[in-house]
């Protein structure tokens, strides 16, 4: 499959300390799994999950979705040797937490070479997003959207309208440098009203999909990041109509009234590769 057009529409946390998780998340039609030796594990637990999780790794049966390892912060106890256990594991990637700027991902970097994803989840991270999505390394951010309200002491609001900015400023970044881009987690994982609202609006924003925290939202996620079939449909008139125009040399290609052009034939491609790419995943 190809990397530039692999899905990323939902990526489902599993803490990596329960082998009843990690055995379920098999089975899942997720894109991504971000196995969590993070926030979901205790101080206590932190040894014994890296254990676990690197025996379900080795163990295989995850298919072709995306394996990444959120793991401790380099700042903490467990940080290098989480890096040093998922070096020999079958873990695609590591996501790095609480990343603040470019040395950040290069400390990893000195320690890997595994691909790197980002948590964006500080004030620093925002102002720095660009310099970070440049780190030849770099291949993901990963909104955290928790811990960033946390930090900016905003409220949580529907619309997000205090975290637009943020959001944004992650998204031109990612664009600027090829970066993918999940959207942060919605908490009420039993309100699918909620939750599908939320992921359209990160779709419209740019987002290539949603991190999720429980498995019922993973549904959601794929249809809301997935191209409609209406969409699809219209990408093939699009390219089909130009691809015609500039054969016969006559005029310009209009569709349903508008005028194709490059840029739209551009877009148009870009939309038939992800459903392919999301029909070789399923």
């Amino acid at each position: 499959m190809d990397a530039q057009f692999r899905p990323y529409r939902s990526l489902l946390y599993i803490p990596g300390s329960k082998p009843r998780a990690l055995e379920k998340a098999r089975g899942l039609d997720v894109d991504a799994i971000l196995f969590d030796l993070e926030d979901a594990v205790s101080p206590d637990a932190k040894g014994e999950a890296r254990e676990v999780l690197t025996a379900a790794l080795a163990e295989g049966g995850y298919g072709n979705r995306a394996r990444i390892v959120r793991i401790n912060g380099l700042d903490t106890e467990w940080g290098r040797d989480d890096v040093a256990a998922m070096n020999d594991s079958a873990a695609e990637a590591l996501l790095l937490p609480k990343v603040d700027n470019a040395a950040d991902i290069e400390a990893l970097a000195q320690l890997t070479d595994l691909p790197i994803w980002a948590m964006m989840e500080t004030p620093l991270a925002i102002f720095n997003a660009l310099e970070i999505a440049a780190h030849p390394r770099l291949v993901g951010f990963v909104a955290g959207t928790n811990d960033l309200a946390k930090e900016l002491g905003c409220r949580n609001r529907p619309d997000r309208l205090p975290m637009q900015m943020a959001l944004q400023t992650m998204l031109l970044a990612a664009r600027a440098h090829g970066v993918i881009a999940a959207d942060g987690v919605y908490n009420q994982f039993k309100d699918e009203e909620g939750l599908r609202a939320e992921c359209e609006q990160g779709r419209d924003l740019g987002f290539d999909g949603k991190t999720l925290i429980h498995p019922t939202q993973i549904d959601i996620a794929n249809a809301v990041f997935a191209p409609a079939e209406e969409e699809v449909a219209l990408a093939r008139r699009q390219i089909a109509a130009f691809e015609e125009t500039e054969a016969t040399g006559q005029g310009v290609a209009v569709v349903d009234g508008k005028i194709v052009e490059n840029l739209h034939v551009e877009i148009a491609k870009k939309t038939l590769a992800r459903a392919e790419a999301i029909a070789a995943r399923s």
